[in-house]
């Protein structure tokens, strides 16, 4: 199955010169989806993962699939204030300002095999925060993933050193 041709492309989203990859229009299609997820599973079975972390949001769709299908645990890497337990918190930069994430600070245990999935891979702000998140917590990084990559953005760079992939690229 081509899983760029399930992918909707939006003109002009959310501003003027931007061609937003909409992946909603994947995750509808019950073939696509999985297909995408048993894609991704066939390439990290061998890491023997013991969780897998989303970001906020499209992360959790994907992520908890994903962990359903290597029979991992799910935690979710949400915005500030979002989790009502005690958590572990990484600032970032944006171009204009800084966001955040944070996770339970239960979740990760140290020397926990971990691998992040998301959407989409454009300058990777968000999966490296989702990874310095892990760090802190003591689990290891084994992987980061994406359903899809813009290969003219400097993702990859930003993610030096871990081991990533993307299944569709633009």
């Amino acid at each position: 199955m081509n899983l760029k041709d399930t992918i909707r492309s939006v003109p002009d989203f959310p501003k003027k010169g931007i061609l937003f990859r909409d992946i909603t229009t994947l995750v509808k299609d019950p073939e696509a989806l999985r297909c995408l997820i048993d894609t991704l599973a066939d390439e990290l079975k061998e890491k023997n993962i013991d969780i897998v972390v989303g970001p906020e949001a499209r992360g959790f769709v994907l992520g908890s699939a994903l962990a359903y299908a290597l029979g991992a645990g799910f935690v979710l890497a949400r915005k500030p204030g979002k989790l009502p337990c005690e958590t572990l918190r990484y600032e970032y930069s944006l171009e204009y300002g800084t966001d955040a994430l944070e996770i339970d600070a239960g979740a990760i245990r140290p020397g926990m095999r971990c691998v992040i999935v998301d959407d989409l891979l454009a300058t990777g702000g968000t999966a490296l925060a989702t990874a310095k998140l892990i760090e802190q917590a003591g689990g290891t990084v084994e992987a980061v993933r994406f359903a899809m990559e813009l290969t003219d953005l400097p993702g990859r760079e930003a993610l030096a050193g871990y081991d990533v992939g993307a299944v569709i690229q633009y």
